[in-house]
C-alpha cells in the first residue's frame, strides 16, 4: 500500500491493505524476510516453510473496531525445526495485540466497572476480568515489613460475607499499604504480628479492639487517637442534649430546632446574623442546653489551643483538658459525663495527637474513594479482587490512559 502516513506501533512492518468497512477498519499486514535463528540447533535461516493467516483484535482506530489479518509466515531450518518468524504485534497463541493486552489491563485497573472496559473495548466481561487478574501478581508486591507509622481504619466492603473491611495506610507518605478481609481482632493482631516489627507508631480511631490488637501484637506503641474521632464526640454530647430536651417542647420549636440544629455544631464565629438569633433564642428556652454549648465552645477553645501548644507545652493542654473534665462534673449533664469518661479511658492517645501531630484523615479519604469505586462497580463479591482494585488504582493513579 502506498500511503504518505505511518500508523503508530506498524512501523516495523508491511501493510498489504487497509480498508474502512462500516465500523470497522480492517488491516493486512506481513513482516519482512530476514535471517532468524532457530531455537533449536540455533542456527540463522531464512528458508520459508509456509504462511498462515491471523485474524487479531487491536485498539480502535478513529473510534472505529480495529481487525488485524497477520500473514505469518513460518521458518524451516536444515535440521528440520519448523518455527514462527518474530513480530512486535501479537505474542504466541494470542488473538488480541500487545497494545490491546496493555491497554486493556490498564482500564480494567482505572476503568469504573469491569462490564464498562468490556464494551469499550469490544470484548467480554470475562476477558477483561481475566487481564485485570493478570496485573495483580505483577504490580502488587507481597508484602514484607511496615514502615515506623501507620494508620488503620475500617470501612464498609461487603466483600466475602464480610461487612467491613480494614484498610492499613502509610501515615507519612499518605498512601495505602494493605486491606484486611475484615476488622477482628484476631486479624489485625495476627497481620501485625507477621509484618509490624518496625511499627513504632500507630494512628487509629477510639476502637478498643483496635487498641487490644495494637497493644497484644506490637508492645508499647505510641497509639495516636484521630482528632475527628475525639472531636465527635463533643458534637453527640451536645445533639443527645438537645434532643432530650426539645422532647418537651411544643410542636412548632421541635420541628424548628430540628431543622436548625447546626446552630449548636458550628463554630460561633462562622454563624451569621441570623443564626445567632436563632441560637440565642434556644438557649434561652432551655439553661441545660445554654450550659451544653457553653461546655462544647470550652472544648473547642481548648481544641485550638492545644493545636497551637504542640508538644512544646504539653503540660498547659494537659492542665486545660483538667479544668474541661472538672467543668462538665459540675454541670452534672449526663450526656457529658459519659463524654468525658470516654476522654479519661483514651487520655494519653488524645494527647499524643497533638504531640506528634499524625491524622487519620488522608485514610477517610481514601475510604471516600473506596466507596466510589464499590459503588461505581455495584460491589465486589470477592475480597481479592476489591483488595487489588483499591490498592492498583492507587498505583496507577499517574499512569496515563493513552500508548506511550
Amino acid at each position: 500500500m502506498n500511503s504518505n502516513i505511518i500508523l503508530p506501533g506498524f512501523e516495523d512492518v508491511i501493510i498489504l491493505k487497509a480498508q474502512a468497512i462500516e465500523d470497522q477498519y480492517i488491516i493486512h499486514f506481513e513482516m519482512p524476510i530476514r535471517p532468524h535463528k532457530c531455537p533449536q540447533c540455533g542456527t540463522f535461516t531464512t528458508h520459508i516453510h509456509d504462511y498462515r493467516m491471523t485474524k487479531i483484535k487491536h485498539l480502535k482506530f478513529s473510534e472505529r473496531k480495529t481487525i488485524l489479518f497477520y500473514r505469518k509466515r513460518r521458518y524451516r531450518c536444515t535440521c528440520g525445526k519448523r518455527f514462527a518468524e518474530q513480530n512486535p504485534i501479537v505474542e504466541r497463541y494470542q488473538r488480541f495485540s500487545k497494545e490491546w493486552n496493555q491497554m486493556a489491563q490498564v482500564r480494567a485497573v482505572k476503568g469504573k466497572t469491569f462490564k464498562e472496559t468490556a464494551t469499550q473495548y469490544g470484548t467480554s466481561v470475562s476477558t477483561i476480568i481475566n487481564r485485570f487478574d493478570r496485573v495483580i501478581p505483577k504490580s502488587i508486591k507481597e508484602m514484607k515489613e511496615l514502615p515506623p507509622v501507620i494508620a488503620i481504619d475500617e470501612f464498609k466492603g461487603n466483600a466475602d460475607k464480610e461487612k467491613f473491611q480494614l484498610i492499613i495506610a502509610n501515615a507519612v507518605t499518605r498512601e495505602p499499604i494493605d486491606i484486611l478481609p475484615n476488622r477482628k481482632k484476631e486479624t489485625i493482631e495476627a497481620y501485625l504480628h507477621q509484618y509490624g516489627e518496625n511499627v513504632q507508631t500507630v494512628v487509629m480511631d477510639m476502637s478498643h479492639s483496635f487498641k487490644a490488637a495494637v497493644t497484644k501484637s506490637l508492645g508499647k506503641p505510641i497509639i495516636i487517637a484521630d482528632r475527628f474521632h475525639f472531636v465527635r464526640y463533643i458534637n453527640w454530647a451536645i445533639e443527645r442534649v438537645r434532643i432530650r430536651v426539645q422532647s418537651e417542647w411544643n410542636d412548632y420549636d421541635r420541628k424548628k430546632i430540628k431543622r436548625k440544629r447546626f446552630v449548636f455544631l458550628k463554630k460561633s464565629q462562622n454563624l451569621t446574623d441570623y443564626d445567632q438569633w436563632y441560637l440565642a433564642r434556644y438557649c434561652t428556652l432551655s439553661d441545660e442546653l445554654k450550659l451544653a454549648y457553653e461546655l462544647k465552645s470550652h472544648f473547642y477553645r481548648w481544641f485550638e489551643a492545644a493545636k497551637v501548644n504542640g508538644k512544646e507545652k504539653m503540660k498547659q493542654t494537659k492542665k486545660g483538658l483538667k479544668r474541661f473534665y472538672k467543668k462538665v462534673e459540675r454541670s452534672r449533664i449526663p450526656e457529658f459525663i459519659r463524654t468525658i469518661q470516654t476522654f479519661k479511658n483514651w487520655e494519653t492517645e488524645i494527647l499524643n495527637s497533638f504531640s506528634f501531630g499524625y491524622s487519620n484523615g488522608f485514610v477517610e479519604g481514601l475510604n471516600n474513594l473506596t466507596k466510589v469505586l464499590k459503588r461505581n462497580a455495584f460491589g465486589f463479591r470477592r475480597f481479592d479482587r476489591l483488595r487489588a482494585k483499591i490498592l492498583l488504582t492507587h498505583q496507577y493513579k499517574d499512569i496515563g490512559n493513552t500508548i506511550g
